[in-house]
């Protein structure tokens, strides 16, 4: 089986590292204490052996073999099932990396399924190895200490997206127009798919943090949950303006590639105008008609070529004046 860790806490202290599912299942009964199991992407077979020592639902353990879930929390009974989304951010390719971490939490169990690489448990568990007190408080505590982290983590992928904007916003009015609308329109989906990720969390860490007070479960834990609450807040907040910079910074590159191929079009038309006086001139002397007296003059060369400079010339001062050229 794919088992990190497992571990029974009596008091906040790690008692027991049980090496099966049935040590586990006895050493929690003569404990009374909590189990917390953790697991990497377990197959159906491994996964199903845990659901039925400590009766997971159905429904919550085909979530979590499926995964693709969004963040949510469910309650089966007196088991919570909670889902939660790690980010990491690759500033190279401009890519958030989401992946999940189910859990199954019990009165005096906890389980984690990982299904990412960005969401280190083990530095969790080894936060709460350190601090007793805090995970004397039962599975509850566990749960906490992985919203904290989650959610904390998610505050260098949003720097690493602003940094990215900031970016944008500067290269806005540089002139480098190739490349810029699909950068803007990348990011733009990375942005969403943080929002789907983080905006769920709102409600969550507020149901969790409305049932730890109106349950009285701890206080202290419902002071946690608030602090990550505010948290979730601020990285919704940052995010949501990062998706509104982006649709103003879309919209006013379209605009100024709309002004720049106008401003292409007037020197065009401008140059079209200013070739065209000559060749009016030419064309209409370059005509084969017998009674055309100025064919003869001496002066008609001299002056039709100076007619071609003179019209060129106005018009090119006009369309500098209008600063079409």
């Amino acid at each position: 089986m794919t088992v990190i860790d497992n571990a029974i806490y009596v008091d906040g202290v790690r008692t027991d590292n049980p090496t099966t599912l049935d040590e586990t299942f006895e050493l929690l009964t003569e404990r009374n204490g909590f189990a917390w199991i953790d697991l990497d992407q377990p197959d159906s077979a491994e996964l199903q052996a845990v659901a039925d020592e400590f009766e997971l639902h159905p429904l919550a353990v085909e979530d979590a073999l499926n995964g693709h879930q969004r963040a949510k929390l469910e309650r089966y009974g007196s088991t919570r099932f909670v889902v939660l989304r790690p980010a990491h951010y690759r500033d190279d390719v401009e890519k958030v990396d989401f992946g999940e971490v189910h859990l199954f939490v019990g009165t005096n169990f906890v389980v984690t399924v990982r299904r990412t690489n960005h969401c280190d448990l083990t530095a969790v568990r080894a936060r709460l190895e350190a601090s007793p007190e805090l995970l004397s408080r039962g599975p509850q505590s566990v749960l906490y200490a992985i919203l904290d982290r989650v959610v904390d983590d998610y505050a260098p992928v949003a720097s690493g997206v602003e940094n990215d904007v900031d970016e944008i916003e500067d290269e806005l009015f540089d002139g480098r127009t190739g490349s810029l609308s699909r950068r803007i329109y990348e990011l733009s989906r990375e942005v969403m798919m943080f929002q789907r990720a983080t905006h769920p969390l709102v409600d969550l860490v507020g149901d969790l943090k409305h049932d730890a007070e109106e349950h009285e479960i701890d206080i202290e834990l419902a002071r946690g949950f608030r602090d990550v609450l505010d948290h979730t807040h601020r990285i919704v907040d940052r995010v949501d303006s990062y998706r509104s910079l982006l649709e103003n910074a879309l919209s006013t590159h379209l605009a100024l590639v709309g002004q720049l191929q106008n401003d292409q079009v007037k020197k065009i038309s401008s140059w079209a105008a200013i070739l065209f006086a000559p060749t009016l001139v030419g064309t209409i002397y370059g005509m084969n008609f017998d009674n055309m007296p100025e064919l003869h003059w001496a002066f008609g060369y001299p002056l039709a070529v100076l007619a071609m400079i003179v019209m060129g010339g106005i018009l090119y001062t006009v369309f500098r004046a209008k600063r079409w050229l």
